[in-house]
Parts: structure tokens; sequence; C-alpha cells
């Protein structure tokens, strides 16, 4: 798994990324991301750094970003001029309590966007929590990558913070208090072994609670782990 990354520095970050996943030796038989332009762009640098550009990708929606409602597309600093730290914290933060509707008639709603034209606008949302996130993120994993994996084949996924935190949550059996807490650093491949049951095999060199394993540095993840956490600050 790799989170997205954006800007200049962001490209770079997932050069580095990807040059990791090369250093590794990891080779997938199939990608998936979501249909966001920063998950595509870091999954092709990954793809590209491993001589891997000829895999078959899955674009899919259900991988997206937590949709931030009202607050979509604001500065985070802004926002939390606008309306307290506290308040924003609660809206991003929390597992269950998202921020305020947008509106259908915005540009940050997702049925004004050509990219999910052919679908029911009853299932594109207004606003997330990152329960409601998991709620999209974890059937597709089960319906839809899983199957990939038991048949054999080695999945790489280039998604976001919140979608990729809801997939950790169910692979680590999580709690909903402690979810809160956790970070995903950017542009930094978290890689997983699953047992025949599809449960993660616990690494030990993983950073609790994940039993998953990030490569790199451990003192450079720990530091993009907190500047996540600094995000509203």
């Amino acid at each position: 798994m790799i989170k997205w990354v954006v800007g200049a520095k962001g490209h770079l970050e997932a050069a580095e990324g990807g040059k990791l996943v090369q250093k590794e030796g990891l080779k997938f038989d199939i990608a998936y991301t979501s249909v966001l332009t920063r998950a595509i762009q870091t999954l092709d640098h990954a793809l590209y750094e491993t001589n891997q550009m000829w895999l078959p990708v899955v674009k899919a929606w259900q991988l997206n970003e937590r949709h931030y409602g009202a607050l979509q597309g604001l500065d985070k600093k802004e926002t939390v001029e606008k309306h307290g730290k506290d308040q924003v914290t609660i809206w991003r933060r929390s597992y269950d309590v998202p921020p305020p509707d947008s509106d259908t008639a915005s540009e940050h709603y997702p049925g004004n966007d050509p990219r999910y034209a052919l679908l029911d606008k009853a299932c594109l949302p207004t606003t997330e929590s990152l329960a409601i996130t998991a709620d999209r993120v974890i059937p597709y994993w089960q319906q839809v990558i899983v199957p990939d994996i038991k048949a054999g084949k080695s999945v790489i996924i280039a998604a976001h913070g919140n979608s990729l935190r809801a997939l950790v949550q169910y692979l680590d059996g999580i709690s909903n208090a402690d979810i809160t807490e956790l970070n995903i650093p950017t542009a930094t491949p978290l890689l997983y072994h699953l047992d025949d049951d599809m449960q993660p095999v616990a690494s030990p060199d993983a950073i609790k609670p994940l039993k998953g394993r990030y490569l790199g540095d451990i003192d450079a993840i720990r530091a993009r782990i907190e500047g996540v956490k600094n995000q509203t600050k």
C-alpha cells in the first residue's frame, strides 16, 4: 500500500517510495488505485521505478479519499481559523462524526464530476466520516481485491490517508478509538503478508499497532507520521 502525495516534493517522495519497492524486490500481478489523480500519479511512480508499468491497473472510486463535505477543497489552516482547531480535529480525526454536507450544486460534489457520471448518485457522498469511508473500502477489499490474492496474485494498492486507514483498521483489528490516533505517512510503502485466512502475518519490524512493515528508514518514517499528525496545528 502507498498513500498519495501531491506537488513537486510529492513527486520526488513518490519516486523514492517506488525505489524502496524496487530495493525490496517486490513484483506484482495487478495494481489498484482510486480514480483521483494524486493516487494514480503515485502508483505510476511506483510502477515506473520497479519497471512494472505494463501491469493491469484497476481504478476504483471505492478507494477514493474520504469526502470532507462542505470542507472539501478548503485549506486546512484556513479551516482551523474559521471553525476552530477543536471542531476541525473532531471532523478530521473522529471515527464517526462527519463534517457538514456539501451542496449538491458544488463543484466538489462527486455527482457533478464526469468521473462518476455512470454511477447512481445515491451512492455518492455529500460528506463522510472514517466509518462511512470504511463502508465502501472494506466491501471492495473483500469482494474484489481478496479474490485476486486468493488466486495467488500479488497486489499493489495506491490510495489515500483515510481509505488506507480504513483498510488498515480492518486488517489489523484496530479499535474505533485507537484508529483516530493512527496516521499513515505519505509516499511510504507499507508491506503486508497475508496468511491463508487473509489475516496479516505480523512483521517483527512493524510499527505498532500495525502488523505490516513500512519500507525505508525508520526515523524518517516516524518523522512523516508526525508530520501528518501536526497538519492542523
